[in-house]
């Protein structure tokens, strides 16, 4: 008798479990959407190891229009990178950090991050002789 496999009959469908970024369908892509946009990776960078009010995060973060940050930062919470905390006090206010998820994907961000501010003398000179 023949042993059944184990196995799925779609090898795209175990990809989409783990995720696979080349996939078309894959959820993964919109994740990383919301964190490498460039607000995200901004307001993942200005949480590390801190907590922020919103206006903080706005003020840090320079250009940032009320409307983008509060849509990146629900993005973030939905994706369970950022924590939200609403204070009950008067005039009420509203706390956000990290999650232990969100920190390890903010140290990746701000590698690159990192990577492109020390690199910038090479990247525009290479525009400008490109141009």
């Amino acid at each position: 008798m023949k042993k059944k496999s184990k196995l799925p009959r779609d090898p795209l469908s175990v990809q989409l479990r783990r995720g696979d970024l080349m996939a078309a369908q894959c959820p993964s892509r919109e994740i990383l959407k919301h964190m490498t946009s460039r607000w995200g990776v901004l307001v993942l960078i200005a949480l590390q190891g801190r907590t922020h009010r919103f206006g903080e995060l706005r003020r840090i973060i320079g250009g940032v229009s009320e409307r983008m940050l509060a849509q990146t930062l629900q993005w973030l919470e939905n994706d369970g990178l950022v924590n939200r905390v609403a204070l009950n006090v008067v005039p009420p206010h509203v706390e956000y950090s990290l999650t232990p998820l969100g920190q390890e994907a903010a140290e990746k961000v701000a590698a690159l991050a990192d990577w492109i501010e020390t690199r910038l003398p090479s990247i525009l000179a290479s525009q400008r002789d490109g141009a």
